[in-house]
């Protein structure tokens, strides 16, 4: 039997000399891996009591919405800047070369709301902590944080100290 791994393109030298970037794209173009990714990010959900699935744009949607069905929970959108049409509150955070600024509709998370976090890939960590902000910022406590890659080595996790973050697959390096 395959692990989601097995389903990952890495390639190297993307988008710059010495970088392997690993592809999801694959995952998504096989029904088998896309519905493994779906099962081993439900299994990493495995005793987490939540109300709410949050998704950031636009990956996260890729995994948090078909995972929220799953559940049999609503899912919320995190989003660019601009992007989505009610009253919003929005989150700065810095890139590797600049910075960028997501947002959610108010409504999204009632306060005292259990939330889980899904996104594709741990990086830096950055948007995944603006997103932690914005879900607290709207009342919504954090019970995890899941995505289906980490890249230990840009050491994401930093920004995450504190709250319960899994991924599928760990790669050391970046």
């Amino acid at each position: 039997m395959k692990e989601l791994k097995d389903y990952v393109r890495s390639i190297p030298d993307f988008p710059e000399p010495g970088i392997i970037f690993r592809d999801i794209t694959t995952i998504l173009a096989d029904a088998d891996g896309f519905q493994l990714a779906i099962d081993e990010l439900k299994k990493l959900l495995t005793g987490v009591e939540c109300d709410v699935i949050v998704g950031a744009e636009s990956r996260g949607f890729i995994f948090g919405a078909p995972l929220a069905y799953e559940l049999h929970k609503p899912f919320a959108l995190i989003r660019k800047k601009g992007k989505l049409p009610c009253e919003t509150i929005s989150q700065d955070y810095d890139l590797e070369y600049g910075s960028a600024t997501i947002e959610m509709h108010k409504d999204a998370i009632k306060k005292g709301q259990k939330v889980v976090i899904v996104d594709d890939l741990i990086a830096t960590g950055g948007t995944l902590a603006a997103s932690v902000k914005l879900v607290e910022q709207l009342g919504g406590e954090v019970k995890k944080i899941i995505c289906i890659m980490e890249l230990a080595g840009l050491n994401g996790r930093e920004k995450l100290a504190g709250y319960d973050v899994g991924a599928v697959i760990t790669y050391e390096g970046k």
